[in-house]
């Protein structure tokens, strides 16, 4: 009989540091999909920041810790990353935690990168600690959050990763060469 063995979506690819940005991946124990039945947004909220101290976010918001944040990701969705929320009445649960694959990208120039790949507003005034976005990443459906000054976390489909490693390189390098010149 073959013995499997589990391997992370990023396995033997991160972490890779260019310049003056880390690229790491995260490991996310648990991730779940909540859609809030229409009529039932306030219960479902309150029942989330019972459940794992962070409410239903605004759109373009996230709320909590690390060990329990809830990231918006869509009208009328968001997903609960880390902590598993349990039962909640009033809304649509669905376990999503193998189809993603999520890093973090950190450090000065962090924003050149993500400038680079994406058509967001990345400006510190614009896109505050604090905000997520569903955008397009290169050519990749992607949740983008903003953590920390220089720290932004990246979701992507999991079938994803090592084009996302590989887009992100390569925007590093670019960024890197072009401090390096100057």
């Amino acid at each position: 009989m073959t013995d499997l063995t589990a391997k992370t979506p990023c396995e033997g690819l991160l972490p890779q540091t260019i310049g003056t940005v880390t690229l790491s991946e995260m490991d996310i124990d648990a991730i779940t999909s909540v859609a809030p039945f229409k009529g039932q947004e306030k219960t479902v909220s309150d029942a989330l920041k019972s459940a794992i101290g962070a409410a239903f976010p605004a759109a373009n918001r996230l709320n909590g810790k690390s060990g329990g944040r809830v990231v918006w990701s869509g009208m009328g969705q968001a997903m609960v990353l880390g902590a598993t929320p349990g039962d909640i009445a009033g809304a649509a649960l669905t376990d999503q935690s193998d189809a993603w694959t999520s890093v973090t990208l950190e450090g000065e120039g962090a924003r050149d990168v993500l400038a680079r790949l994406t058509p967001l507003d990345l400006r510190a005034t614009r896109f505050k600690r604090g905000h997520a976005a569903r955008s397009e990443l290169a050519h990749m459906s992607a949740i983008l959050m903003r953590t920390g000054e220089n720290r932004y976390d990246i979701m992507v489909f999991r079938s994803m990763a090592k084009t996302l490693v590989h887009d992100l390189s390569e925007a590093m390098l670019s960024v890197a060469g072009r401090r390096a010149l100057g």
